[in-house]
């Protein structure tokens, strides 16, 4: 009798079931009222395709050309301005951008160390010059406004001058007293996109002199690397100095004259600037009668032996 009834419970309670409980199927949203579809349902969202190879080896390649303090912020800000904005164009986010940099260190690394080892391609002097503004502490710890400008060929520093006030004709200016000097202009210049260098009065000034304008992507200082690199040199040795204001046009040609005269340089194989540009190859004490004299100025941070020229 106890079986029976066990048993009797057990099918009414499959029947009772049966009836009450459903498969359920997918959720789904009614189009209708658009508060109910969220933005990661929506039929277009990207945001867990997987990014394409290319997007990967591109933030690589900004980690290994970006300073070294740079962030994973600062690497996905600078990645989706240069490609955010074409048309499908891929975004990436600080977590992603952190997630892949922590796997591929290695390549970091690298890729970092083959750019800075990789020899630029020889190019004709005064075909390209670099231009671009720093900033220069005097003794009163009051900053003045430096510009210099170099060739991309032989490294040759054409002018270092602090300004009086910055603007496109003060700009204009310096590259006029460079070219008469040198007596030659180059194709092509090369500046960042500051406001003193996209103006009407300095783009016109170039279209009059015949020059070409070359302007760098915003954001990528390493573009004009080499008018960087000269004001890294520069910085560097200038560090914890202070000049007097009316002596600062004089230090700078001081530096000018190490760089030009004094200092070789790595990618000229061991030559300066000077030879550089005459086509000579590195000179040494034994070469002919050359003479040779010691060169020293800022305490003693500039110094170095240098061949007078016959």
């Amino acid at each position: 009798m106890l079986f029976l009834l066990l048993a009797l419970l057990v099918l009414t309670q499959r029947e009772w079931h049966n009836r009450h409980h459903f498969p359920r199927g997918p959720r789904t949203h009614s189009s209708d009222d658009p508060t109910c579809l969220s933005t990661d349902n929506k039929p277009g969202n990207t945001r867990f395709r997987p990014k394409p190879p290319w997007v990967l080896r591109e933030v690589i390649r900004l980690k290994a050309l970006m300073p070294p303090d740079t962030g994973c912020r600062g690497i996905a800000e600078q990645f989706n301005r240069l490609h955010g904005g074409k048309r499908d164009g891929e975004t990436v986010g600080r977590t992603w951008v952190s997630e892949n940099l922590k796997k591929h260190r290695y390549a970091v690394l690298k890729l970092r160390r083959r750019l800075k080892h990789t020899k630029p391609r020889p190019m004709p002097a005064h075909r390209v010059w670099a231009m671009d503004m720093t900033g220069l502490t005097d003794q009163r710890r009051q900053s003045r406004t430096g510009v210099g400008i170099i060739d991309h060929g032989s490294r040759w520093l054409v002018a270092l001058r602090a300004l009086e006030s910055k603007g496109s004709i003060a700009l204009l200016r310096v590259l006029l007293n460079a070219i008469e000097q040198h007596q030659n202009k180059p194709r092509y210049l090369r500046t960042d996109n500051e406001a003193v260098f996209t103006s009407r009065l300095f783009r016109f000034g170039l279209w009059w002199l015949g020059i070409k304008h070359q302007r760098t992507e915003k954001g990528c200082p390493w573009m004009n690397g080499r008018i960087e690199r000269l004001f890294g040199t520069l910085k560097g040795k200038a560090r914890g100095l202070r000049f007097r204001s009316d002596a600062l046009l004089e230090q700078l040609r001081l530096f000018r004259f190490w760089y030009n005269h004094v200092r070789p340089h790595q990618y000229l194989d061991g030559r300066t600037p000077r030879e550089a540009l005459n086509r000579l190859p590195a000179q040494h004490r034994g070469d002919g009668q050359l003479e040779l004299e010691w060169f020293e100025a800022w305490n003693g941070r500039l110094g170095g032996y240098w061949f007078k020229p016959g």
